[in-house]
């Protein structure tokens, strides 16, 4: 089946939410990767989603916020948190565009557990910072838990001026209404709804990752091709749906 549509808005309803949360200060750094190099880290009845025959690699950095079960609250403590993620692009046999996460390193412990015992998502305990100084803002990571033990990352961006109309390119890294995982012998597909997104332009000050090698993908040896940053949006998930 042909892939859906790049949207700015969820286009599939959710009614009722399993899981709500808050992504705050987001830096997007993104590389152009061959769609034949990615296609073997996917789940089974997925593929490499592209655009203009490229597929791209992320690195995300960001604060969860308030994340909690259903319709919430959110948990206190222990639903806020530091995250970096390495995430690719996928889409699915029903035409689905989701991401693949290849890495999820977040600095508590608890839902990181959770996470890989309920959805096999690859989550990791690291010790985490996000700094802000005026309009630059520092990410870091050092991985603790399970490995490999040791891999961090450490980038800062300049945040620029907001952005009225994202680029398809733009539109296409960051409009993902879910999430593909591997789970208990299943393909999975969890959806997800938030606002459009508030997006700015920014400035790549500083990079130092080993993240993107830890996560089983080549080092992209070069300056991000795109570079983003957003302030936030509240976010809820719904129940996953069997891909294959």
């Amino acid at each position: 089946m042909d892939p859906e549509e790049v949207t700015a808005e969820a286009v599939r309803p959710l009614r009722r939410p399993v899981l709500v949360q808050r992504w705050e200060d987001l830096a997007f750094l993104h590389w152009p990767v061959d769609p034949a190099v990615v296609a073997p880290l996917l789940p089974a009845g997925t593929r490499p989603d592209v655009v203009d025959g490229r597929t791209y690699v992320g690195l995300i950095g960001f604060r969860m916020v308030g994340l909690g079960l259903f319709a919430g609250p959110g948990l206190p403590y222990l639903g806020t948190f530091c995250e970096t993620n390495v995430r690719l692009y996928s889409v699915d046999v029903a035409g689905r565009r989701a991401v693949v996460f290849r890495s999820l390193d977040a600095s508590r412990l608890l839902p990181v557990l959770v996470a890989r015992a309920s959805l096999r998502l690859p989550y990791l305990w690291s010790r985490m910072r996000l700094r802000r100084d005026g309009d630059v803002l520092t990410y870091t990571s050092r991985r603790r838990w399970p490995g490999p033990r040791g891999a961090a990352t450490a980038f800062s961006v300049r945040v620029g001026a907001a952005i009225a109309e994202p680029t398809p390119l733009e539109h296409f890294l960051t409009a993902r209404w879910g999430l593909h995982t591997r789970a208990y012998g299943r393909t999975l597909h969890l959806p997800n709804v938030h606002p459009r997104w508030p997006l700015h332009r920014a400035e790549l000050v500083r990079l130092d990752d080993g993240l993107v090698r830890a996560a089983g993908l080549p080092d992209p040896g070069a300056a991000p091709v795109s570079v983003l940053y957003s302030p936030g949006v509240p976010v809820r998930f719904g129940s996953p749906a069997v891909v294959r």
